[in-house]
């Protein structure tokens, strides 16, 4: 589904600002596992709320911002 977007190259736009935006996690002292990108259509519900839990999972594993207790 990559590239097959409904505002022609929306998603690849935004694929490469999520790729930024880890890196500047990356570089800030932050995990770049906070943020991801996946692609799925409206009629993807049910793999829209395995997305949803897998990152909860992933947020959780990693713990809360470190950087807030500065």
């Amino acid at each position: 589904m990559e590239g097959d977007c409904h505002y022609l190259e929306g998603n690849l736009n935004a694929r490469r600002r999520v790729e930024y935006v880890s890196k500047l996690l990356e570089e800030i002292g932050l995990e770049g596992q906070r943020v991801r990108m996946i692609n799925m259509s409206s009629a993807m519900g049910a793999q829209f709320a395995q997305a949803a839990t897998d990152m909860t999972a992933t947020i959780k594993e990693i713990g809360p911002n470190p950087l807030r207790e500065m």
